[in-house]
């Protein structure tokens, strides 16, 4: 009788461990969103994954890859209860890039920020939004740190709400 329990609640633990999740995982669903976000020219390729947009005729040539996976290392749980504070995460990214700034992203339930940074001659912006130990991960890379920064913040303000849910 107890192995029938252990073995019941076992088989329902990565149930529960998704249920605070993300509401959406597969990023082929949000191409045509995405694209439309970043408006006329860009090129997309999705997998459930991964969603990789381009656009080499853009100003700035920008780049951008959209993830989603696990992020169950604690770092949700950091943020939200406030141990590692935005000036945190700031500190850790200026370790790599001096000139890396770091702003919270508006996305509840979930909890998420937005870093710019350079990237040798290129610049980057990574915004982060995790979840019930998903994680959503948008990498742009252009030119200038401007269009870094606006197609990352605009695909963030597109996708997140489909993906993260209520």
């Amino acid at each position: 009788m107890h192995r029938v329990v252990l073995a019941t609640l076992l088989g329902l633990a990565p149930v529960a461990a998704w249920a605070d999740g993300f509401a959406l995982r597969d990023l082929t669903a949000v191409e045509a969103e995405a694209k439309a976000a970043l408006g006329d020219g860009f090129a997309a390729r999705a997998a459930p994954a991964r969603l990789t947009l381009t656009c080499p005729t853009c100003p700035g040539s920008p780049m951008i890859d959209v993830l989603v996976g696990r992020q169950a290392d604690g770092t949700e749980e950091r943020v939200r209860s406030g141990q590692t504070s935005l000036a945190r995460l700031e500190e850790i990214c200026q370790a790599r890039s001096p000139e890396c700034r770091v702003s919270a992203l508006s996305v509840a339930p979930a909890v998420g920020w937005l870093s710019a940074y350079r990237m040798g001659p290129m610049a980057g912006a990574t915004a982060v939004v995790l979840r019930g130990g998903d994680g959503l991960t948008i990498r742009s890379l252009a030119d200038d740190a401007e269009t870094a920064r606006r197609h990352a913040r605009a695909l963030s303000d597109r996708l997140v709400p489909h993906i993260v849910g209520r």
